[in-house]
């Protein structure tokens, strides 16, 4: 019953900060898995079974509140179907012994691009309202896609900052439609697991738990989106992701670490991770002040 309750609470959590960043349901939760000795194709699969109840009511929150370009959920959405399939057919025909390790490197490659995406970047500004093309969506719908899949995460870290970074579309919206389109990754990617594992190493139990914490955090998260300042957020959750994965590949037969040295990359790796939130929450502060002083610089219309 406690294992049940932290993983509704963990599904709690992973959705708040994904139906608000757009990112890291997957990737969290995943890891969580991950760090409790299941099965990395398990893992994945459990996730993404999940994540069918969790998008679609984190879709319909967002719809609810005026977050969603429907034209981009569809461009997006069926290559990253497709996407999703082929990836969950490719990790369940891996070894454990190699799946692990291999999904911990995409995991902490995909928390590295998160941290340093918002922590020295910040939310780009540009091309505002200006059309996505599909042969911009499609592609990047395939990789995200077979990239979740694989790597029980990824649809959110590679979707939304490359969708952020264009500067054609609203935060709130990027967040909405990827969060909203990744209902039909997450069906695709469950079929995938399910033709090609069955229920092997599936515990439908952890799948309900992950499952309720989700539902509960989804339309909370489609509020806040308005709310938490994404660039904190985003290096918090790259750093927890980044932390997590070196620690199961210090412990794999690829690296099988001392103790002394995995104290010296974790101490590193906690320095660097209280750099880049610190970086963050002074960058944040700065462009609000700056964002302040234009607005108070405005001719007041007469």
């Amino acid at each position: 019953m406690r294992t049940l309750i932290l993983l509704a609470l963990a599904g709690l959590g992973a959705q708040l900060v994904d139906g608000s960043l757009g990112m890291a349901y997957g990737v969290t939760s995943t890891t969580l898995l991950l760090a409790m000795g299941t099965n990395p194709a398990a893992a994945s699969a459990t996730v993404h079974l999940s994540e069918i109840g969790t998008t679609l009511m984190s879709g319909a929150a967002h719809w609810r509140f005026g977050n969603v370009d429907w034209k981009v959920v569809a461009k997006i959405g069926v290559p990253g179907a497709v996407g999703s399939f082929l990836g969950a057919t490719a990790l369940s025909n891996l070894s454990t012994e190699v799946a692990e390790p291999v999904m911990s490197l995409i995991l902490l490659a995909l928390g590295l691009y998160v941290m340093s995406r918002f922590t020295f970047r910040g939310m780009p500004k540009g091309q505002l309202g200006k059309p996505l093309r599909k042969r911009f969506l499609a592609p990047l719908g395939l990789v995200a896609g077979f990239l979740d899949a694989t790597g029980g995460g990824g649809w959110g870290p590679v979707g939304t900052p490359a969708l952020l970074a264009s500067g054609r579309m609203e935060p709130r919206k990027v967040i909405g439609s990827i969060d909203t389109s990744e209902f039909l990754v997450a069906i695709a990617a469950g079929l995938g697991f399910l033709f090609s594992l069955g229920s092997q190493g599936l515990n439908r139990t952890w799948v309900l738990a992950f499952l309720l914490g989700g539902l509960v955090a989804a339309p909370v998260a489609a509020w806040l989106v308005r709310l938490v300042p994404p660039r904190v957020l985003g290096s918090a959750v790259g750093g927890v992701i980044v932390v997590t994965n070196v620690r199961t590949l210090l412990r794999s037969d690829w690296v099988h670490a001392s103790g002394t040295v995995g104290a010296l990359v974790y101490a590193l790796l906690y320095a660097l991770w209280a750099g880049a939130l610190t970086y963050s929450i002074r960058a944040y502060r700065r462009e609000r002040t700056e964002e302040a002083v234009t607005e108070d610089r405005q001719p007041v219309a007469v």
